[in-house]
């Protein structure tokens, strides 16, 4: 068998790469910087807009009463993200396209880059006949629960859970399975990539024998997640995972090394020149994290049993993204370490429950997550200094220097999991 080769044979080519970003980055920022004094030139601005985010706020206002009111969280056709406020007669119209004149007021770059406040009137709510809302409407009726819908509206549709069903899986420390990411791009990926075989050899025999299955495979795989990215306005994990796809399939298919580190930088580099709002997008760096800890663990234990790998990987990515879980999130409960468990089930549960969503037996598995939701789960708030999660980043970026860093790495995560069971107990 011929070795796997690395991407960047030198020094010279590696500095190419990121001069070639550089460029992109460049004509990026401009283009954006161009939108910005588009959308600064007047006091008002017509948009159009949907609805990511629906709740009510209460505050004291200067004489000392109680001001209740709702705030929205928008986000327009460009992927520009902002907040409002509404009145609290407001009806629900959370997922719904709104037209409003704003008032941003005089932002900075830096705010329209990542987010702001706006004043705003709203002229118009559309009726929601899309695709997505029939889909939406469909899943609804398979469910008695508005909650249990919700669950599954977030898995399919990516639409955003409301703030007490965040702190359950919060809770449960498994928060990233019901915000669609890379891992669902990959099961999906898996799925298909199985259910495509079949009927493709049948007809590869017959007709096409001269056609390639791992190409044609990757053109079919490839044009169905795109479809279902765009469809779902490009996330900006799943567009994280889809861009390592198909950079990952077009090195493989040229002999180059896919699990390795360079082929996470080139993918996050290239996303971040090609699209820099995601700079600010914690949701992103997240996800780019775990890939890199997946990857290290295959680096570092490629010798083990398949089998073991499976078994320990859940267990490795858990105890490595906990600093950043904890620190960012600065939730804890006696049932988080469990998520190590839920997380296996689900590459069995995310298949299944699409194939009996289509079916129309959409509630098989509406009493377990029934069961989850109704457990007292005792979580406490735990503030620590960032310092830990430095650290452990530190340690982290020090095993891509010697191989022995990578114990030193362990230990000191295993430490902050201890310390954190004894918040617990």
């Amino acid at each position: 068998m011929l070795e796997k080769v690395s991407l960047f044979s030198s020094k010279k080519e590696f500095l190419s790469f990121l001069a070639f970003s550089l460029v992109v980055l460049f004509i990026s920022l401009s283009f954006e910087f161009y939108q910005y004094k588009k959308f600064t030139a007047f006091d008002s601005q017509l948009v159009n807009v949907q609805i990511l985010k629906q709740y009510s706020k209460t505050k004291l206002s200067q004489s000392n009463k109680k001001k209740t009111y709702q705030v929205l969280k928008l986000k327009t056709q460009s992927g520009l993200t902002f907040y409002t406020t509404a009145s609290k007669e407001l009806p629900n119209i959370k997922h719904r396209r709104v037209q409003m004149e704003i008032w941003a007021g005089e932002i900075s770059f830096y705010e329209y880059m990542r987010t702001f406040f706006a004043f705003s009137k709203i002229i118009e709510v559309s009726q929601d006949s899309s695709f997505k809302n029939a889909l939406s409407q469909a899943i609804k009726t398979q469910h008695t629960d508005e909650n249990i819908s919700a669950i599954y509206e977030a898995l399919y549709l990516a639409k955003p859970l409301n703030s007490e069903l965040q702190k359950v899986f919060s809770n449960l420390g498994i928060s990233h399975l019901v915000a669609i990411s890379g891992f669902h791009l990959g099961v999906l990926s898996a799925l298909l990539f199985f259910l495509f075989k079949l009927p493709y050899k049948f007809f590869q025999n017959r007709y096409f024998p001269y056609r390639s299955y791992k190409i044609d495979s990757f053109i079919f795989i490839s044009f169905v997640l795109l479809s279902y990215l765009l469809f779902l306005d490009s996330p900006p994990s799943l567009l994280r995972a889809f861009i390592m796809l198909v950079i990952g399939f077009i090195l493989y298919d040229r002999g180059l090394q896919i699990i390795s580190m360079q082929t996470l930088l080139l993918t996050v580099i290239l996303i971040l020149a090609f699209f820099p709002r995601l700079i600010f997008s914690l949701g992103f760096f997240l996800s780019s994290a775990g890939v890199f800890y997946i990857f290290l663990f295959l680096v570092y234990f490629r010798g083990k049993s398949k089998l073991l790998q499976f078994l320990l990987l859940p267990l490795w990515i858990y105890i490595m993204m906990l600093p950043y879980s904890i620190i960012i999130f600065e939730n804890f409960s006696p049932y988080h370490p469990f998520s190590i468990f839920l997380t296996s089930l689900f590459t069995l549960f995310y298949p299944l429950s699409i194939l009996f969503h289509i079916l129309g037996f959409g509630a098989a598995f509406d009493s377990v997550l029934e069961y989850l939701l109704r457990l007292d789960l005792h979580a406490v708030k735990i503030v620590l200094s960032s310092w830990w999660l430095y650290l452990s980043v530190l340690f982290s970026l020090l095993t891509l220097i010697r191989s022995e860093f990578i114990y030193l790495l362990l230990a000191f995560d295993l430490l902050f999991f201890i310390k954190l069971i004894n918040y617990v107990t």
